[in-house]
């Protein structure tokens, strides 16, 4: 089996266990809620894993300032998922990395999402979905940041693809993609 530079991102409490268990060393937690998500996170740590709370799929968590600075200082993510700039500064003040999620729908969709990196300077973006190639390769040549794509990717062709087109990782939610993970990741841990 060939192995790839694979995000989880955890959609399904069912998930989590084998999450744990495997190779991957990143994780896109989009579960849980306030009451739960830190006991969630200090389990990925134990297993040796970095995880990014995507902060508009975690009920019971605010999106301004206080609370991603919470979500630092009192779970100890190390980052952040999320669609909204203003989350992205507000990571940048707390001291936690962020993946900015942009949706390419069109090419006005486009246009603003670029405009926004440019102005926000997440650490990370993530173009959904990743079945894009050419689109793939036009936002990498735009930014500057390394490039997440994921969305609807179910082959091994698909990655390669991805990874060809410019990609610097893929995330899935598919647990039969996170076998094909990498020990270690293609761009190095951030």
């Amino acid at each position: 089996m060939r192995h790839y530079p694979i995000i989880a991102s955890v959609t399904k409490e069912e998930q989590f266990l084998q999450v744990l268990q495997s190779d991957v060393k990143r994780v896109n937690l989009m579960i849980g809620h306030i009451g739960n998500i830190e006991e969630y996170i200090r389990q990925l740590h134990e297993a040796d894993k970095q995880v990014y709370a995507h902060i508009e799929m975690i009920s019971g968590l605010g999106r301004d300032a206080h609370s991603i600075a919470y979500l630092c200082d009192k779970f100890k993510a190390d980052g952040i998922v999320t669609t909204k700039s203003s989350a992205i500064t507000a990571a940048r003040q707390a001291g936690i990395k962020s993946i900015q999620r942009i949706f390419a729908i069109d090419t006005a969709a486009m246009t603003t999402a670029v405009r926004m990196i440019n102005s926000t300077n997440p650490d990370e973006v993530e173009l959904m979905p990743g079945l894009m190639p050419r689109v793939t390769r036009e936002l990498k040549a735009l930014i500057k940041q390394p490039l997440i794509v994921g969305g609807l990717i179910r082959h091994e062709h698909e990655m390669v693809e991805a990874l060809e087109s410019g990609a610097d990782y893929i995330s899935s939610g598919d647990p039969l993609i996170w076998q094909h993970a990498e020990a270690s990741l293609k761009v190095g841990l951030h």
